[in-house]
């Protein structure tokens, strides 16, 4: 057994990848400036290029990338349209279109500055970039290693999470599997017969694994409810539910400076306690066996602190200088890059160093 950072092939925990994910996300969230944004999508990319697999799952990280992409361009097309021409630097006039009064305070098109084209921008890339970090765990994790470390309260939502994160790489596979079969036949790789000749064999793939994967978890036992009454069932999802409903407004009170104090820690607190006896109760309702559990050990740990202390350097760069993090659109002025808030985000790309290589199956020489 190898529990250091060792070299030795192995997939490592689901929950290690979610959690350094979360963090790098949360790191993203605390800033608009573009260059420590680019930073952390290099980190993402560079992590997810060194750790994936050859899973359906793993090949989906470009579709995020894309959506990423569609996400910046849909904001500064959304900052045209409803007028950005609040900034001292008009790049074009395009022709307004007059609003009835009930609409006052809104224009449609005019001129467009250059502060409000850079500030959608700024604001697009940092949730283009918080959907890429989720994307990179959906990339590194194994969807169905995580389904079997979900509480046994939970696995019910736990299932249905499992499969719908699969849906999404399964359908690139599926997309991927039929462009290279219709190539190999000779057959049309662009336009719209090319399209229509892909959806078809698409649908049908995703019909036959939605019946093979009920059949399966029907095979298993899945949606079994035991002996327990549907009032215990009733009041251990009512206790989860508030729980994590309480954990929400706990950390919303704990990073917002204007919300009343009794909202944060007291809430928190309340909330994990709840959320707690609710997953024991449920523990004792549902009881599920595992063959060779994940377990969690050093590299796990190293990979979620990694992701976690990128969280942590951000805010406290927000505490101590904030212009580092948030650009000046008035006046305009050229992004900085400090060596805080740059480390404690390249602090996050040692997983794909420490992690360990995952595994690869090789076919036998004939």
């Amino acid at each position: 057994m190898h529990d250091g950072l060792s070299r030795v092939p192995r997939g490592l925990h689901p929950g290690a990848w979610w959690l350094w994910a979360l963090g790098l996300a949360t790191a993203a969230s605390r800033t608009t400036n573009p260059l420590l944004l680019a930073l952390v999508l290099a980190v993402a990319a560079q992590v997810v290029a060194a750790r994936r697999t050859d899973a359906p799952w793993a090949l989906a990280f470009r579709m995020y990338l894309w959506l990423g992409a569609v996400v910046v361009a849909s904001r500064i097309v959304f900052r045209i349209v409803f007028g950005g021409g609040q900034g001292e630097h008009v790049l074009f006039t395009l022709p307004a279109i007059p609003l009835p009064e009930i609409a006052a305070g809104i224009r449609l098109l005019g001129p467009v500055a250059a502060e409000q084209l850079l500030g959608g921008f700024y604001d697009g890339l940092r949730l283009a970039t918080m959907l890429v970090c989720l994307g990179a765990a959906n990339a590194l994790a194994n969807p169905k290693r995580m389904l079997r470390a979900v509480p046994g309260a939970l696995y019910e939502l736990g299932s249905a999470v499992a499969v719908a994160l699969s849906v999404a790489p399964q359908l690139v596979e599926s997309v991927l599997r039929v462009r290279r079969a219709q190539g190999l036949r000779g057959g049309r790789r662009t336009g719209f017969r090319a399209l229509r000749g892909i959806v078809m064999p698409v649908l049908q793939d995703a019909f036959d694994r939605s019946l093979a994967l009920a059949a399966a978890m029907d095979s298993r036992g899945y949606g079994r409810r035991g002996d327990a009454t549907r009032v215990a069932r009733l009041g251990t999802g009512l206790s989860v539910v508030g729980g994590l409903v309480g954990v929400c407004v706990g950390v919303y009170g704990l990073l917002d400076a204007t919300t009343p104090g009794y909202l944060g820690g007291p809430m928190l607190a309340c909330g994990l306690l709840a959320a707690a006896s609710g997953l024991a109760m449920g523990g004792r309702l549902v009881r599920r066996t595992l063959y060779r559990p994940d377990q969690w050990r050093l590299p796990e740990l190293a990979v979620a602190a990694c992701g976690i202390g990128a969280a942590v350097g951000m805010f406290l760069t927000a505490r101590i200088d904030p212009t580092d993090l948030y650009p000046s659109l008035s006046p305009l002025s050229w992004p900085p890059l400090a060596l805080a808030p740059a480390a404690a985000i390249l602090a996050a790309v040692l997983p794909a160093v420490i992690a360990p290589p995952p595994p690869v199956l090789r076919s036998l020489p004939s």
